[in-house]
């Protein structure tokens, strides 16, 4: 089968593609950016990329055209597709059945650590012998690439509860229908999305409700709208994590409940990875890993691209990227890097409000708090930021700047910068290429 995707450069998309072609299909695609290190990825996987959306690709004539959640009404070549009435779907859809159905599917889902669950999960079960396929929304540092297909009966893939597509508002986990899933956590996010949070907590219900009953959930006890997720429909197997009768750490020895596991060792740093960790071992376990191998597997990995991942060191000045780009996530990057980092070194965090969530300013109170654990922070407000940045950081007076230009952010960063100092660049994009300039002014 010929399949062409739009919207092909999105990390999801582009390992939908990956997996499509590994099936044995024919797979090309279009983006309005055909980019790097996604766009690498896909040519040397053999697939033909194609720089915008014209409706002259319907000469293509593929099987199905495959739609990624990034496409809107009034895309050209969208517009072609429905106006030729041509076979279609979503990314989600095509995944659920075409590569997942039939396997037992391992699902992380919640607004936090999905990414790096996923890929703890996934290293376990490849340390264990396991051979999973995968799909994640980044890139683990065992395995180099986000996207596998084996012949392994267990596939993990990180449950985004993002919309499907145009053509359907659902998230894009409820297509996956997960024998594990784990829940981390649950906040308030997707503001262009979703209007409150109880919208996104019916998701999470449609997802619980329609698992089987010999499925098992791994849930965070301390997240409230977990809780009441969970109240309105619970028909699987279930348990907890981060307490006293569930899985828990008690000076760093790992329980669950009474029962002594052994010494939790892991290569990354901050309590929110502890908790991520700890569910990727419950989730482990219930496709018969034993957690005392699970733990040891933790202390080989190699973490995951853009999480607190070092891109360089001059003048004696850390560089480090972070996908963090939520309050919450900004907080706990910001409070595990201050673990790793000897008495005395300053922190500089470097922000861009790039999310729609926070391009919108729904989280704009929260931001000063979050970036309170550093000791000076430069915001990049470019002009599509619809509020005003330098009040909503007012609180932290002299501690933070905002700029304009990621010229003057480079600048600000640098100024205040000293030896043994960590620069922590965080952002959901890639921040016009902020970190070598801040190296290369670092370097002067």
């Amino acid at each position: 089968m010929h399949i062409h995707i739009l919207g092909i450069c999105g990390t999801f998309m582009g390992g939908v593609a990956q997996l499509a072609k590994a099936a044995g299909h024919r797979v090309t695609g279009c983006d309005a950016h055909v980019y790097p290190p996604m766009s690498d990825q896909l040519r040397a996987a053999g697939i033909e990329l194609i720089e915008g959306y014209g409706a002259d690709q319907l000469a293509l004539k593929p099987d199905l055209w495959v739609i990624g959640n990034a496409i809107s009404r009034g895309n050209p070549l969208l517009e072609a597709i429905l106006n030729a009435g041509l076979s279609y779907t979503s990314g989600p859809q095509w995944l659920g059945e075409n590569i997942l159905r039939g396997k037992h599917v391992l699902t992380v889902a919640g607004t936090h650590g999905k990414t790096t669950t996923s890929s703890l999960l996934t290293w376990i079960l490849q340390a264990e012998g396991l051979n999973p396929g995968f799909l994640i929304g980044g890139v683990p540092m065992n395995f180099e690439h986000s996207a596998q297909l084996t012949s392994s009966p267990y596939f993990v893939i990180e449950g985004d509860e993002y919309d499907t597509c145009f053509f359907d508002k659902r998230s894009k986990f409820l297509h996956y229908r997960p024998k594990t899933a784990v829940l981390n956590n649950l906040e308030y996010d997707h503001a262009d999305i979703f209007p409150d949070l109880q919208a996104i907590e019916t998701q999470f219900h449609h997802l619980v409700r329609t698992m089987a009953q010999n499925a098992r959930l791994i849930v965070n006890a301390k997240s409230e709208p977990l809780e009441r997720v969970i109240k309105r429909a619970l028909y699987s197997e279930c348990e907890y994590f981060d307490c006293a009768n569930g899985w828990h750490l008690n000076d760093r020895i790992l329980y669950f409940g009474e029962e002594k596991i052994g010494e939790f060792v892991l290569t990354i740093a901050g309590h929110h990875n502890e908790l991520n960790a700890m569910a990727a071992v419950a989730a482990a376990r219930h496709v018969g890993v034993d957690p005392k191998s699970a733990i040891s597997a933790l202390s080989k990995f190699a973490g995951v691209k853009r999480r607190m991942e070092l891109k360089g060191i001059e003048a004696g000045v850390a560089v480090i990227d972070d996908f963090a780009h939520h309050p919450t996530a900004i907080a706990e990057t910001i409070a595990a890097m201050r673990s790793r980092m000897k008495p005395g070194a300053r922190l500089i965090a470097v922000f861009e409000p790039r999310s729609n969530t926070m391009k919108l300013g729904t989280m704009k109170s929260r931001l000063a708090q979050s970036l309170s654990g550093a000791d000076y922070s430069v915001c990049y407000a470019d002009s599509k930021l619809g509020w005003d940045a330098s009040a909503a950081l007012a609180p932290l007076g002299e501690k933070a700047a905002v700029s304009h230009q990621i010229d003057e952010c480079v600048k600000q960063a640098v100024m205040h910068a000293k030896p043994g100092d960590t620069i922590l660049v965080m952002s959901n994009g890639g921040f016009g290429g902020i970190h070598e300039k801040l190296l290369a002014a670092l370097r002067e």
